[in-house]
């Protein structure tokens, strides 16, 4: 299996290479394995979806618009 560094998965899906070091983390790129302080990644491996902020988002039905409600 081919493996590709955080570096390349950043700029292959767009995000920051923090975020990559994260979703390997949170164990959200399966087949991820950490070699003393470096991730490697499938090259296969697909995008995780973006999940920080769903619940909080509705759409609204007159402007067909996402509105974002933020807790207080």
């Amino acid at each position: 299996m081919d493996y590709i560094s955080t570096k390349e998965a950043a700029e292959k899906w767009g995000i920051s290479e923090r975020r990559i070091q994260k979703l390997c983390e949170e164990k959200r790129i399966p087949g991820a394995i950490r070699f003393s302080r470096v991730w490697a990644i499938p090259k296969d491996a697909k995008k995780p979806d973006d999940s920080r902020l769903k619940k909080y988002r509705k759409k609204d039905e007159t402007t067909d618009k996402l509105q974002i409600d933020v807790l207080q």
